[in-house]
This record gives C-alpha cells, sequence and structure tokens, in this order.
C-alpha cells in the first residue's frame, strides 16, 4: 500500500483548506446564480418555483434553500431530451444519459465550462485517492452514454496520468493488460473488481504481485467488509468515489487515502443537504437520510435539490475542510421489505463476508410463497471450499448470520464457484419476482 506520510495538506488547492466560513461564503454567491440561472432560462424550474411560491430573489442566506422545491428523476424524464437545459443547443459540447432500463433515460448535457470543471474534480478525486502526475491509470468503466467511462478518463488525463481506456468487459484481456502494461491504478465498479480478482486466481497470478498501489471504486454501493477483502487480495488501496450523472458524473466526492474515513463533498461545486426521505425535511449534520444534491456551477443543466435516493449521513471534515458524506448505505429504492423487515443488500454482502468458504458474489431473489415473502439468496462456493458438506454448513452458517443480525430468514444456495452472473458495470443483485399488488 502507499506510504500515507506523503499525503500531507501541502499541493492541495486552496479551496480544499479554506475554512467553513469561506467554503459557505462561495455557496451563497454560487447558489444564488444558479438559481436564478435555472429560472430564468428552465420552463420547468420556473414552473416549479412559482407554485411553491418562490422566487430566487427570496434566496438570501444557505438556509433559504429549504424553500425552494425538489427536483427528482420523474422530473428529467418528464423534460426528456433536452427540456432541463438552460442554454441553447450550440453551446452543448457532451451529452451523456443513462441506461433507462427502469424507463425513459436521463439526459443530461455539459458546455465547454461544465466538461473542465468535471475533468478538475476528477483530477482532485483522484489525487486524494493517492493518484500523482505520471501514474498509469488503467480505465474499466464502461465509456459511451454512461459517466463514468469518460469522467475517469478526463480526470486522469487533467492530473497528468497515462490513461489506458480499457472500458469493460473481456475480463481474461482485463488482466493480461495490467499484467503487460503495469499501471498504479485501477477504476471500475467494485463488483467487477471481483471478477478480475476471480481471473488473477483463475489464471494462477498472485494478484499481490501485480503493479496495482489504488483501486478508485464507485457506481454502486459497497462495504467496508468488501474493501478489507480488496485490499487483501492486491496490497493495494481501495478507496470509495461518489457521484451521478444527474449531478455531473463521477467526482462529485471522494474519499481521502490518508484517511479512508468518508467521502469529502466537492462542495464549491455541490451542495449537500440530508432529507427526511418521508417528510422532505431538512437534517441536521450526523443524521442519516436522503442525500440532495444542488449544483453550484453547472451551466448546461444546473440540478436544484435533485433527490438521489442515496442514503447516508454528513460529517464534518477531517483530511479536507469540506464535510464528508458516509459510505453509501443503500438506496432508498433498492430497499427490501421482507415480512415488515427492511433489508439493503449490503447488510446481506456483510454477513456473506464473513464466511470463508464463500466468495463474495451473491444475487438476491424475492418471491411469494402461500401469500408469505421468501428470500434466497443465491452465493456460489470457494474453490477450496466446493464439497457437498462444506457448501451445507457454509449455507447454514450464513443463513443464521443473516437471522442474528438481520431478523429473518432466507433460503441460502450455494452454487458452484463462477455460478454467479458476473457484471463488468453494476452488479444486478435483486430479482424482485414477487407479484405486484
Amino acid at each position: 500500500m502507499l506510504d500515507k506520510s506523503s499525503y500531507r495538506p501541502h499541493g492541495l488547492e486552496p479551496i480544499e483548506r479554506a475554512s467553513r466560513d469561506e467554503i459557505m461564503g462561495l455557496q451563497t454567491e454560487r447558489l444564488k446564480w444558479t438559481l436564478k440561472h435555472a429560472y430564468d432560462n428552465v420552463p420547468a424550474y420556473r414552473k416549479k418555483f412559482d407554485a411553491a411560491g418562490v422566487h430566487p430573489d427570496d434566496f438570501v442566506r444557505i438556509e433559504d434553500l429549504a424553500r425552494f422545491p425538489f427536483t427528482a428523476k420523474q422530473d428529467l424524464r418528464d423534460n426528456y431530451p433536452f427540456g432541463m437545459f438552460a442554454v441553447p443547443h450550440d453551446k452543448v459540447v457532451r451529452v451523456h444519459a443513462s441506461s433507462g432500463t427502469t424507463g425513459k433515460p436521463t439526459v443530461v448535457g455539459y458546455t465547454q465550462n461544465d466538461v473542465d470543471i468535471w475533468a478538475h474534480v476528477m483530477a482532485r478525486s483522484i489525487r486524494a485517492s493517492g493518484g500523482r502526475p505520471g501514474m498509469k491509470v488503467h480505465v474499466s468503466y464502461g465509456y459511451g452514454l454512461f459517466t463514468g467511462g469518460l469522467g475517469a478518463h478526463y480526470g486522469a488525463e487533467r492530473l497528468g496520468c497515462t490513461v489506458i481506456p480499457v472500458s469493460g468487459g473481456m475480463t481474461e484481456r482485463q488482466v493480461q493488460l495490467i499484467c503487460d502494461f503495469a499501471p498504479e491504478i485501477i477504476m471500475v465498479t467494485p463488483s467487477y473488481m471481483l471478477a478480475i480478482l476471480d481471473e488473477f486466481r483463475a489464471k494462477g497470478i498472485d494478484p499481490k504481485a501485480s503493479s496495482l498501489q489504488i483501486g478508485i471504486f464507485g457506481a454502486e454501493p459497497w462495504t467496508n467488509a468488501m474493501r478489507a477483502e480488496i485490499e487483501e487480495a492486491f496490497d493495494m488501496d481501495a478507496v470509495d468515489i461518489y457521484g451521478l450523472s444527474e449531478v455531473i458524473g463521477p467526482g462529485v466526492a471522494n474519499e481521502c487515502v490518508e484517511t479512508k474515513d468518508g467521502l469529502h463533498v466537492w462542495e464549491d461545486h455541490f451542495y449537500p443537504e440530508i432529507i427526511d426521505p418521508e417528510s422532505g425535511r431538512v437534517l441536521p449534520d450526523g443524521e442519516r437520510g436522503e442525500l440532495v444534491f444542488t449544483s453550484l456551477t453547472k451551466e448546461a443543466m444546473p440540478v436544484i435539490r435533485y433527490r438521489t435516493r442515496d442514503l447516508t449521513r454528513l460529517l464534518p471534515g477531517t483530511a479536507r475542510m469540506m464535510r464528508r458524506m458516509e459510505k453509501v448505505t443503500g438506496r432508498s429504492d433498492d430497499m427490501m421489505i421482507v415480512r415488515g423487515v427492511n433489508v439493503f443488500p449490503t447488510q446481506i454482502e456483510e454477513q456473506l463476508l464473513r464466511c470463508e468458504g464463500l466468495a463474495p458474489h451473491y444475487q438476491i431473489e424475492l418471491f411469494r410463497e402461500n401469500r408469505l415473502d421468501v428470500m434466497r439468496l443465491m452465493v456460489e462456493a470457494r474453490p477450496d471450499h466446493a464439497s457437498e458438506a462444506a457448501r451445507a454448513g457454509q449455507a447454514a452458517a450464513l443463513a443464521a448470520h443473516i437471522r442474528s443480525v438481520i431478523g429473518i430468514g432466507v433460503d441460502v444456495v450455494v452454487g458452484d464457484p463462477g455460478a454467479i452472473e458476473r457484471s463488468a458495470g453494476k452488479a444486478r443483485r435483486i430479482l424482485d419476482k414477487r407479484p405486484k399488488d
């Protein structure tokens, strides 16, 4: 792992060392601009503000932001494709979009200045992770309409790194290129990093002997137990990055490698709030709720109080003065309600990683039997624990852990090594087959 003694405040941008008063002063001025920019140039925002009885001139202090209405994913879909843009189309130099697997995709646009800011916050994120100019960065995030690949690419180039733009998939080739090109950094989803780890082992290559020193993992919730699994396997630092396309893409927040105690939000460009998911009430720092973002510098598509559905809490800064968000524990729309118990995939993952004989890959199937919800957890044995007796023992142990800690019964099915489908992007964890009644 990296020598943390070299990651001291020298070399940071002035805003990363600024006082809270200085940061909040900058946020206040930028919020005034953003609210006016959105109201003047986006009919959908003007309509929402008017309906809520608020005007950009009503914003004087940061606390006044709570008077303005929320933006949800549905607002972006209702104005598909370009209705949320705040600049003429000849000023838009880039368009990205979500996959649209659950409806119309959400489309986002960027001016040249937006792209420059995105590259800047991504470079800041890679540096916070331990990256330095001259390092080689293996990018396994997908390229295309998904923001991950190009966001990582532009940020690494901005920092002065050498980019290896592999994209996702072709896991055998990923391992070969890591061995041949010797990158110090890999940027990828944590679930796909586990697939890469499996390929190292399948080829008989010791992952500890690889050149990788830093892994920057995002695009899906992951636990500290998974961090420990990856760090131990590769003898590397595994660092969390956060972002979403509606706000800008990856690079909204990032852990600092010297502390790994939560993701510092780059508050000079993104203003965070935590709200009660049910009432919408703003919660004080330290309380857990739904994360909401307002962009501070975006030109093409400003977002006002965008509801991310991600669950976390805000904490004081440590390695930087900007506030931290705790690792995302799940999404309000990923929460499963099983026989009245609220369950998140990350809770299942934590218990799975307690079982040494099981690989960290899993999928949850929900169905109904005799009017009752049933959860079936499909996992796989590690190659050295694949006997029938070992599988039965591991299944019983995992079911007991889940019942003891989470409070629900689960049917655990332990398959052969490699039985769980691998994804080159975000892992599909939940298959909900219950009738929609």
